[in-house]
């Protein structure tokens, strides 16, 4: 699938700080870029067991209701020592209010009542392209690196704060949203996508 310039393209995704971060991503490509919740399209009740999974069930949702390219993105954050959650259910742990600071006080209390000493930890996110017939492309992108508590920096949204990539020593709560777009899994992820799919 390859989007041409002046391409709508909706945004399957409710979570604001994910839509600035990918309308910003895709600003330079020239596509028209639409939000789900502006088009008002339902989210889908995320029902599969991996990222890929539900990215792909995302874009195919708000592909096919509103005839139009559509793209999702499933992201999470998994800890080593806590066999890889929160993983898919990183947003969940953050409550209905969608309050990252219980979710990051949660991850530090499991940590702490596991006796962990290895803190590491890897963000990963598949971006899902879906066309309007319901066919669909994925691109991965992880980054690695580890946790640290109290939770660091007001930048970025989820859980940036307590996240430290491999060779830095600022959380992505702390470095400005350029650099992250730069190395981030949402931005490996990204670049896949460029490469197969934007003009």
């Amino acid at each position: 699938m390859k989007l041409a310039r002046g391409t709508v393209l909706v945004l399957a995704s409710h979570n604001r700080g994910k839509a600035r971060e990918i309308t910003e991503l895709v600003a330079p490509y020239g596509l028209l870029v639409r939000g789900a919740g502006e088009l008002g399209l339902a989210e889908p009740e995320e029902t599969s067991s991996s990222f890929a999974e539900n990215a792909a069930l995302k874009a195919r949702a708000a592909a096919l209701a509103s005839g139009v390219f559509a793209l999702a993105d499933d992201s999470g954050l998994n800890v080593e020592a806590l066999d890889g959650a929160p993983g898919i259910y990183s947003a969940r742990w953050a409550g209905p209010d969608k309050d990252f600071s219980l979710a990051m006080a949660r991850v530090e209390r499991e940590l702490k009542e596991a006796g962990a000493k290895n803190f590491s930890a890897a963000f990963v996110c598949v971006l899902a392209l879906a066309s309007p017939s319901g066919e669909v492309a994925l691109f991965e992108g992880r980054v690695h690196g580890s946790l640290v508590f109290p939770p660091r920096g007001n930048n970025g949204f989820g859980y940036d704060p307590i996240f430290v990539a491999d060779g830095m020593s600022e959380t992505f709560g702390e470095i400005a949203a350029a650099l992250k777009h730069a190395i981030s899994h949402r931005a490996r992820a990204f670049a896949k996508f460029a490469v197969s799919a934007l003009p």
